[in-house]
């Protein structure tokens, strides 16, 4: 299975991006059910979970977004998203989508470790 991103691009500081994640080739599993997530990297830091949602539609924060991201699902289009408000220039970084079907439900972002498959990234570049 693969998964692309896109909407990444520079803006200032306030300014908005929706980034979109499309997952093909899932053969054993429908898009619906598969928990997922965006997480991301900046340069000379760690990979860091910004926000997960579940087959049931909860999602889950890190509270350095939460207020200004929303995560959603279209599950007709097999695409996550994630709208991207007020960015900050701590917001820049690498952005990737993030998937597996093996988790029915969450109650926090889950760990890298237990996503199946990674897209390639697309880069949110936030500028003072």
């Amino acid at each position: 299975e693969k998964l692309v991103e896109s909407g990444g691009g520079s803006v200032q500081t306030g300014g908005s991006l929706r980034l979109s994640c499309e997952l093909s080739g899932n053969t054993y599993s429908s898009f619906d059910v598969y928990c997922m997530a965006w997480f991301r990297q900046a340069p000379g830091k760690e990979r860091e979970g910004v926000a997960a949602i579940d087959r049931d539609g909860n999602a889950f924060y890190s509270d350095d977004v939460k207020g200004r991201f929303t995560i959603s699902r279209d599950n007709a289009l097999n695409t996550l998203h994630l709208q991207m408000n007020n960015l900050k220039p701590e917001d820049t970084a690498m952005y990737y989508c993030a998937a597996t079907p093996d988790i029915a439900t969450i109650a926090t972002i889950p760990r890298e470790r237990f996503f199946r498959s990674w897209g390639q990234g697309t880069q949110v570049s936030v500028s003072a």
